[in-house]
């Protein structure tokens, strides 16, 4: 198991991304969904049970899905307790007019962002590590 870093300069230096290979979608089903069990995510909420799963497991289940995004998974393990790293990426994104949406793992920080945005979501999450703080 590796050490949780903190400092978001030592955090920003080892950034770097990877992409999983399909589409992935939001999609929300009621508790109990048979859905639930092919999700890559799932978060419990009032409404409902939000998913992310491929679009391909969506479209399996008839699912009303979101637009087709992209998961990035930055891969640094950053403590949960470290400052700013979410704050830096979600500024650089929005900065180059990118959506994006969290999920905060225990070693990583997943975020999925339009697909067709893919590869310029990238250039500028790895443009962070030689951004002076």
């Amino acid at each position: 198991m590796s050490t949780a870093l903190t400092d978001l300069d030592d955090i920003l230096r080892s950034l770097d991304i990877s992409a999983r290979p399909d589409r992935y979608v939001f999609a929300t089903v009621p508790a109990g969904s048979p859905a639930i069990a092919a999700a890559q995510a799932s978060i419990n909420e009032t409404e409902g049970v939000t998913l992310i799963l491929t679009a391909v497991e969506a479209r399996r289940h008839g699912l009303d899905a979101s637009p087709a995004m992209a998961w990035l998974t930055l891969t640094v393990h950053s403590s949960l307790e470290a400052v700013g790293l979410t704050a830096a990426f979600s500024t650089a994104l929005a900065q180059a007019g990118i959506s994006c949406n969290v999920l905060a793992g225990f070693y990583h920080d997943h975020l999925l962002v339009p697909y067709d945005r893919l590869d310029q979501a990238v250039s500028v999450l790895r443009a962070l590590r030689a951004e002076p703080r």
